[in-house]
């Protein structure tokens, strides 16, 4: 910068500073407080508008909720809110030994493949669809409906279904704790597909301090292939059970009933039909071994009455009793003795006595193993060992109990 120039830019400064001094209050210089300034009067000000607001943005529009990448699992219940509980059971038997008489089992065979499909239909019922799956046989097994709210204590249950006739006609094959059904079945109630027939079964519990009373009145169609059957529509067959349960203490329990069943004869031409029984369940589980230690003993008796086409009855009487006993968590052993005479020919007397071992592997699955000896009416003698094999997939339903 030249000396011209620094000189010039000195001038300016000297004269500000010299300007701001001469224009300063006479208080400042001297350090004194400003004076005080006696208040104007106020003025009316107009109030000046408020701002407008700005313009609202637009909300943007909802986005579709994302699409779940594939293999990812479907939120908490929303899988069942339309879809049946399932279930398929698998029960596979063989046979060792020797039995020439006519009920013979195969050496081996898938005895039966059952599908299962329960739900509740609404807040007043709920259905229940088992199909069964056999060599010969293909068709619902049961199949109905159940009316849980109705008033009074009943109970409405309407399709195809196991008449409530003592205690083995109602259980499915792998409920039993046996690799086949008593003699008295076989001789008296219609072999394995027993009293099953589609119809209407209404059932009342009596409330009472004394112990569970369940009464149960049922009407079917009348056709159980080995026991009934219906040429005439009003060839009707007619159930009635009476049921008492009671707990005897916290670990053991009875339960009793009385059956009657009467329909129409399988050779018809107004015969009939007419059988009483009478069965008893004692249990006994507990508490504190309640996983390794019960005991369960049964009976059941069959007193039948069958018109003949010679204008005569035959009046034939057969039973079962058995007893099963937890022998460690997973290992159960039981005994059963069978004595049945031939409801169309009761000088024809069957007696056999069978001993047990099952082992559960888990609650899916059961390996079973039977000796079995059997005498038949005609002379005939059996001795056999029976096994089985149960396995199911799903989750399936409580049966009777």
């Amino acid at each position: 910068m030249s000396h011209g120039s620094i000189s010039r830019a000195i001038a300016v400064i000297t004269f500000v500073v010299a300007a701001l001094a001469a224009g300063r209050p006479s208080w400042a210089s001297e350090g004194q407080p400003p004076p005080e300034t006696p208040a104007a009067s106020p003025e009316p000000v107009a109030a000046s508008p408020e701002p407008a607001p700005p313009p609202k943005a637009a909300e943007p529009s909802p986005e579709p909720p994302p699409t779940p990448e594939v293999g990812t699992p479907p939120p908490a219940g929303s899988s069942k809110v339309f879809n049946p509980d399932i279930a398929v059971i698998g029960d596979f038997l063989g046979a060792i030994g020797k039995n020439d008489s006519q009920f013979a089992p195969p050496s081996l065979e898938m005895h039966e493949s059952e599908l299962s499909l329960q739900a509740v239909v609404d807040p007043y019922a709920r259905a229940d669809f088992f199909f069964v799956f056999a060599p010969d046989e293909v068709g619902v097994e049961e199949g109905f409906i159940t009316f849980t709210s109705l008033p009074a204590n009943f109970l409405l249950k309407v399709g195809k279904m196991r008449a409530s006739f003592g205690k083995v006609n109602q259980m499915h094959n792998h409920i039993m704790p046996w690799t086949d059904r008593p003699l008295v079945t076989q001789d008296l109630v219609g072999g394995e597909e027993g009293i099953s027939d589609a119809g209407l079964s209404l059932s009342h519990l009596f409330v009472n301090p004394i112990l569970f009373l369940e009464a149960t009145a049922e009407v079917y169609r009348g056709e159980s292939p080995e026991l009934f059957s219906a040429p005439e529509r009003g060839d009707l067959t007619y159930v009635g059970r009476l049921r008492g349960y009671r707990d005897l203490s916290e670990s053991t329990n009875l339960d009793l009933g009385g059956s009657y069943a009467r329909g129409t004869a399988k050779e018809g031409g107004g015969l009939h039909t007419s059988l009483i029984g009478a069965d008893l369940t004692l249990r006994w589980r507990p508490l504190r071994r309640a996983i390794y230690r019960r005991l369960l003993a049964r009976t059941e008796l069959v007193w039948s009455r069958r018109d003949l086409v010679t204008a005569e009855q035959a009046h034939a009487f057969g039973m079962y009793a058995s007893v099963e006993y937890q022998l460690g968590r997973r290992w159960f052993g039981g005994l059963r003795f069978d004595h049945s005479e031939r409801a169309d020919d009761p000088s024809l007397v069957d007696k056999g006595g069978s001993a047990l071992l099952t082992y559960w592997p888990s609650e899916f699955s059961q390996i079973r193993a039977q000796y079995r000896y059997t005498s038949y009416g005609e002379g005939i003698k059996a001795n056999e060992v029976l096994f089985q094999f149960l396995f199911s997939i799903g989750a399936h339903g409580a049966h009777t109990f």
